[in-house]
């Protein structure tokens, strides 16, 4: 039986061409050798497994080699390597510049290189200063080190300095199925990518995960195989959960969460990998950046699929969420909730990145909606137009006016602009300003008080603090029509409370099914009762719960009033304190409310002498 060589060894690179991901170094390296421009001190600096020793192997062996020597010929008696990690003292450093001076018997040149360099002592770098500066000019020393910031400078400015980068995704699973291709294993390029993003850019890492995972599955690498051996979450897992989120199913996405941490995972590893997910579901959105993808071809065309049916303002808000629960995680006392308070988060977005349950309508342009909820108000607001342009055309002409004897036409012609044009038309604001003086003249008394309705048109959302914001306020007050209607026009048929009660409950269960649990559980605290003058009466055990009903009591109210056809419903909320002290919630509590449904239990405490 053979013996086992590990990848690693085995297909370590004999080629600067075999050399993976650093192709502008091995380049460099194989143009000085052709055109003998090469530095006698070079330090190779980069991760570990990218490839630092064995470019210092090969550029030892191609400066040695004439082409008259054997293929296999590996100049053993001209390199000489040495572990700075062990070999870091004064006395280390002396005996490699003794052997410095001695000539090569075999070849050109004696190649010293000396691995994790930054590991030698202050005096270990001193002594070795002179002989880097000026070696013999059969020596040439290559120094390899993980942490560049380690050296001294004058050490580092003796050398010429090549930094290795990290090997990327692609790059690694490319190798590992020229591996697979090699050893006849049957590999999924999910499987490979997997492996290529576990290592981190390190090579080697990843022949040392290919053996591993292919000693678990055998000839066949599925992706299945690699995440189980692995233990690193699938795709599936992320892809089920933004599906769940999307779809505001709290209840199964809590479920998941607890399934991913029977498995042995813990929640900052799901939702670091959630991020990520988001992450890499809005590179997939534009086809500029879908090349940021490191994943496989059939993981590819799942993220594409997904990404189209989120919108970026989700995705932002999203991982703003995740993120923000990915800095508090190790900090947090009870972990396990704070995933679970920011997953339900999650499933409380709407797909335009918006949060559900807004507090405040008016910065959603909801106000024409409210204004015109059903068909019967663009009935009233077309009369009560007619009925404006009447009353105006009537005043106009007995308004006094300053400025007639000037311009008596032009003033004539405008008031007439105005009364046709106030419904529909938006005059400037240089024109209002002209017009402000005469707006201001022409009053509309009404014998009696009536509702009146301002109509905004939809602006778009600017910032309370900008100059844009103080322009939009402006406008916003320009725009402003006052429209007098008759209370006889509005609707107002009866209804009793059952009909009340059943179209509340309808309410409930629609905004229950949106996701406003918090609203539906408020509202389903007390039956509405019916009162004098369509007032609805609820009764509420606190004022938080009043607060939060009537900051979203507007939606109620438009569904009632169009449900019912009576535009004069009002709700009345009460807060009985009363009602709330029925909840006991301390052992105290408990015991006084057990008390007053049978006083006996006070004197079985005092008999037996109990204490709570």
């Amino acid at each position: 039986m053979e013996p086992f060589i590990v990848s690693a060894r085995k297909y370590r690179p004999q080629t600067f061409k075999d050399v993976v991901g650093q192709q502008a170094i091995t380049n460099t390296l194989q143009n000085a050798i052709d055109n003998n421009h090469l530095a006698q001190a070079l330090l190779f600096c980069g991760p570990r497994g990218v490839g630092k020793t064995t470019c210092a192997r090969i550029l030892a062996k191609q400066i040695n080699s004439d082409g008259s020597e054997r293929e296999d010929e590996d100049f053993a008696f001209n390199i000489f390597e040495l572990d700075a990690a062990s070999n870091n003292s004064v006395d280390d450093i002396r005996n490699l510049i003794d052997q410095v001076r001695i000539p090569p018997q075999a070849g050109k040149y004696k190649v010293y290189i000396i691995d994790e360099v930054h590991m030698l002592s202050q005096s270990a770098f001193n002594a070795f200063l002179k002989t880097l500066e000026e070696p013999p000019k059969h020596a040439i020393f290559i120094l390899a080190t993980t942490e560049k910031h380690k050296i001294i400078p004058t050490i580092l400015s003796r050398c010429q300095i090549f930094d290795f980068k990290r090997i990327t995704v692609n790059d690694a699973a490319e190798y590992l199925k020229y591996i697979a291709e090699n050893q006849g294993i049957d590999a999924e390029d999910d499987a490979l990518h997997i492996i290529a993003q576990k290592a981190d850019g390190a090579m080697r890492d990843a022949l040392s995960i290919f053996d591993r995972v292919v000693s678990f599955s055998g000839k066949e690498l599925t992706r299945k195989a690699v995440t189980e051996n692995l233990n690193v979450l699938d795709y599936d897992t992320y892809f089920e959960a933004t599906d769940l989120i999307m779809n505001h199913d709290i209840p199964r996405l809590l479920i998941l969460f607890n399934k991913t941490l029977s498995l042995g995972f813990d929640g900052h590893h799901f939702i670091a990998g959630l991020a990520s997910h988001f992450r890499d579901l809005m590179v997939c959105q534009h086809k500029d950046t879908i090349s940021l993808l490191e994943v496989g071809e059939n993981a590819q065309e799942k993220y594409r699929e997904q990404s189209k049916k989120t919108s970026p303002g989700f995705l932002l808000k999203g991982l703003d969420i995740a993120n923000d629960c990915d800095l508090k995680y190790k900090s947090s006392k009870n972990q396990r909730l704070l995933v679970e308070l920011t997953l339900m988060k999650l499933a409380s977005i709407d797909f335009d990145g918006e949060k559900k349950n807004p507090e405040s309508l008016a910065l959603h342009n909801k106000t024409i909606d409210f204004i015109a909820p059903a068909e019967f108000y663009k009935n009233i607001l077309r009369n009560a137009k007619e009925k404006v342009q009447e009353v105006v055309s009537k005043n106009v002409d007995s308004v006094p006016d300053t400025k007639k004897m000037d311009e008596p036409a032009t003033q004539s012609e405008k008031k007439t602009e105005v009364a046709e044009n106030l419904p529909t038309s938006r005059p400037s604001l240089k024109e209002e300003d002209q017009k402000k003086d005469e707006t201001k003249e022409v009053q509309i008394v009404q014998e009696r008080q009536a509702p009146t309705i301002e109509i905004t048109a939809p602006k778009k959302r600017v910032s309370g603090l900008s100059l844009s914001s103080l322009k939009a306020k402006r406008e916003h007050e320009l725009n402003k029509i006052e429209v007098i209607i008759d209370e006889e026009d509005l609707p107002k048929d009866d209804f009793s409370e059952v009909d009340l009660q059943k179209h509340w409950s309808d309410f409930v269960e629609q905004i229950d099914k949106k996701g406003q649990k918090i609203l539906a559980s408020n509202l389903n605290t007390d039956s509405p009762k019916l009162g004098k003058d369509y007032s609805i009466h609820i009764e509420l055990p606190n004022s938080t719960m009043k607060k939060e009903i009537e900051r979203e009591s507007f939606e109620l109210m438009r569904y009632l009033r169009s449900k019912l056809n009576n535009h004069f419903i009002q709700l009345i909320i009460k807060v009985n304190e009363s009602s709330a002290k029925k909840f006991a919630f301390t052992p105290e509590e408990k015991y006084e409310k057990l008390r007053e449904k049978n006083p006996a239990i006070d004197l079985l405490r005092k008999e037996f002498d109990l204490d709570l």
